[in-house]
């Protein structure tokens, strides 16, 4: 009998303001709660935005990579930046541009003072 009462003592929660769910060992809850890659939100079209990104800047051919070369040389930017515009803007940059490559040289030279931002 002592047995049962011991069981029965180890099976009810120490405090009853709050009850833990059905399934619970018990245990405190962790620190450090695991966040995944994708962040706090939903999984989303996470793993097709991280395929699309991966394609985008994956090896394009010489041809393309040196036709780029040659445009953002003459636009006087950088492959990277003249790249990166595409990706984002979907289109060319063109001599008649100005305005936007003005504003590509002036987020360069705010990089180069805080690099972080």
């Amino acid at each position: 009998m002592l047995e049962i009462a011991r069981k029965n003592a180890a099976t009810q929660p120490a405090s009853t303001d709050a009850p833990t769910p059905a399934g619970h060992n018990g245990g405190p809850p962790l620190e450090d709660e695991h966040r995944p890659e994708w962040g706090d939100g939903g999984i989303g079209n996470y793993f097709y935005w991280k395929t699309a990104h991966r394609a985008a800047w994956h090896n394009p051919s010489p041809g393309i990579v040196a036709f780029r070369i040659r445009k953002a040389e003459r636009l006087g930017l950088t492959y990277e930046e003249y790249t990166l515009e595409i990706l984002e803007r979907g289109r060319h940059l063109q001599i008649e541009d100005v305005e936007r490559i003005v504003e590509i040289k002036r987020a360069r030279s705010r990089r180069a003072v805080n690099p972080r931002s």
